[in-house]
C-alpha cells in the first residue's frame, strides 16, 4: 500500500432506477450499465428502465462525462431478435456508448449498428486465445471471475505485448468484477433456479434459491445432515477495496460494481468508497489507515459479509453465515417530500410513520434526487421552530441540494436497535 499506481481505472456503477443512477453520477462514477425491458442478467431483480427511457439516461450522463453501458447479456432467441434489433437502434439514436453482449447474435447486431460492444463475464473469457477472438468483435472484455490476479496481469500484459487491438482501434480493455454479490455459478451461468422453479437465471430471473439453508440426506440410509453452519451455496459479497493497488497492478482498465438490484443508497454508499479509494492510489495517499475507513463505510449498507473472491489464489469460496443482509445499517420510512424552496434551500416534509428530532441521521431519494444522507441540524415542526417532530407533522429543514414531491424520507438506524428505538 502507499505505492503510486499510474493505471486510473474505471469506476463502473450499475443503476437499476433513476434514483441508482443518479446516485451513481453524484458520487463520481465513471461508467454506469443498466438494463432495459427484460432482456438482461437483472429482469427480475430490479425495476429497469424502458425504451423512452433511454434519451434521459443518455442525457444525464452526458452531463456528467459518464459513458453509458446497455446490458444484453441473456440468452437470446429467435422471438427476441427483434427486440433486440430494436433496443440496439434505440441506443445508437439515443447515444448510449456501448452494449454489453453474450450471444452471438446480439454481438453481430450491435456490431452492424456500429455500436461499441463489451463482452459480458458470461462468455467466461479464460485465456489469451479467446481474447484474441473476441477481439475482433469488442474492444472491452470482462474476464471470468474465477481468475486470480496473477492470471489477469498474464492477460492483460500479452495485450501489451502482442498489441491486440479491438474494433475501434485501440488496445483491448479488460473489465473485472470489483465489488458486489457473487453468484456459486461459474461466471453466473446457473441453471438452479431454473430446474427448481422453471425460471431461468440465464433470462435474468433468478429466483435465488441457492441463498437458502439446506439439509443433506444420505439416499442410501436415510442420515439426514443440517447444515447449520454455513449457506453453502450462498457466497459472500466481493470486496477488492483492501487489495486495490493489487487489482491496479493487475493492468484492468474498468472495475465493475455489482448491484442492480440494491437500494440507491447503496449505489452512493459503494461507488463513494471506490472513488475515494481509486483516487487515492491515484495521488499516492491509500493506506490501511484508510482502507479501514472505507470498509466500515461499506459495512453500513446490503451485504452478505466480505471476501476477496479468486483474485488472490483462493481455490475454495467463503460462505454466508446466514441469510440476509449483514449491514450495520437500515433505513426506516418516515415520510415524504412535500415542497422546496430555492431561495431559502429549505425543504419541507410530511411525516407518515415515526418521529424525527435534530441530530438523527436520514437519507433522502427520488429519480432525480438519487440518494442524499445528512445529518438533521435545526428544523421546524408545524411552523416554528422545533428538537422532535412526530408523526402527522410537517417539517422544513436546511438542505444542500433539491428535494421534489413524492422523494422519500428515511431515518438511517443501526441494525440492533429495536424498531420502538427509531
Amino acid at each position: 500500500m502507499g505505492l503510486k499506481s499510474i493505471n486510473k481505472i474505471e469506476l463502473m456503477a450499475p443503476a437499476g432506477s433513476f434514483e441508482s443512477l443518479q446516485a451513481a453520477l453524484d458520487n463520481g462514477a465513471d461508467s454506469i450499465y443498466f438494463g432495459v425491458e427484460q432482456l438482461n442478467m437483472r429482469a427480475r431483480a430490479s425495476i429497469n428502465f424502458t425504451l423512452d427511457d433511454l434519451v434521459e439516461i443518455s442525457k444525464r450522463c452526458t452531463e456528467k462525462g459518464v459513458r453509458s453501458y446497455l446490458t444484453l447479456n441473456t440468452i437470446i432467441y429467435d422471438h427476441d431478435l427483434t427486440i433486440v434489433k430494436t433496443l440496439i437502434k434505440q441506443a445508437k439514436a439515443a447515444n448510449i456508448t456501448a452494449v454489453i453482449a453474450m450471444d452471438q447474435a446480439v454481438i453481430a447486431i450491435a456490431r452492424q449498428a456500429e455500436m461499441e460492444v463489451h463482452i459480458s463475464t458470461q462468455i467466461n473469457v479464460t485465456n489469451i486465445e479467446t481474447l484474441k477472438f473476441y477481439a475482433m468483435f469488442a474492444d472491452t472484455i470482462v474476464l471470468s471471475r474465477e481468475l486470480s490476479l496473477r492470471q489477469v496481469k498474464s492477460i492483460t500484459n500479452q495485450i501489451e505485448k502482442d498489441l491486440i487491438k479491438g474494433p475501434a482501434g485501440r488496445l483491448i480493455e479488460i473489465e473485472i468484477f470489483g465489488h458486489g454479490a457473487l453468484c456459486m455459478a461459474v461466471s453466473g451461468k446457473c441453471y438452479m433456479s431454473l430446474h427448481s422453479h422453471n425460471s431461468s437465471a440465464n433470462r435474468g430471473a433468478c429466483k435465488q434459491n441457492c441463498r437458502k439453508k439446506y439439509t443433506v440426506i444420505d439416499q442410501e440410509t436415510g442420515f439426514e445432515m443440517e447444515l447449520d453452519n454455513e449457506y453453502i451455496m450462498s457466497p459472500k459479497d466481493l470486496c477488492t477495496i483492501d487489495f486495490l493497488d493489487q487489482v491496479a497492478d493487475a493492468g484492468i482498465k474498468v472495475l465493475k460494481i455489482e448491484g442492480r438490484g440494491r437500494a440507491p443508497e447503496y449505489v452512493a454508499k459503494v461507488i463513494k468508497s471506490y472513488r475515494d479509494a481509486i483516487d487515492s492510489l491515484a495521488d499516492g495517499t491509500y493506506d490501511k489507515e484508510k482502507v479501514i475507513g472505507w470498509m466500515l463505510e461499506l459495512e453500513k449498507v446490503y451485504n452478505r459479509g466480505f471476501w476477496n473472491g479468486y483474485y488472490l489464489g483462493q481455490k475454495l469460496g467463503e460462505w454466508s453465515k446466514g441469510s440476509g443482509s449483514h449491514a450495520t445499517q437500515k433505513k426506516v420510512y418516515v415520510g415524504k417530500g412535500v415542497h422546496f424552496f430555492p431561495k431559502a434551500n429549505i425543504g419541507e416534509f410530511k411525516l407518515e410513520a415515526f418521529d424525527l428530532k435534530i441530530g438523527d441521521n436520514i437519507l433522502i431519494t427520488g429519480p432525480t434526487t438519487g440518494a442524499q444522507e445528512m445529518e438533521i441540524k435545526s428544523m421546524f415542526v408545524n411552523d416554528e421552530k422545533g428538537e422532535k417532530a412526530k408523526r402527522g407533522d410537517s417539517i422544513t429543514i436546511p438542505l444542500e441540494f433539491r428535494i421534489r414531491p413524492s422523494d422519500k424520507l428515511y431515518k438511517i438506524v443501526m441494525v440492533d436497535k429495536e424498531l420502538e428505538t427509531v
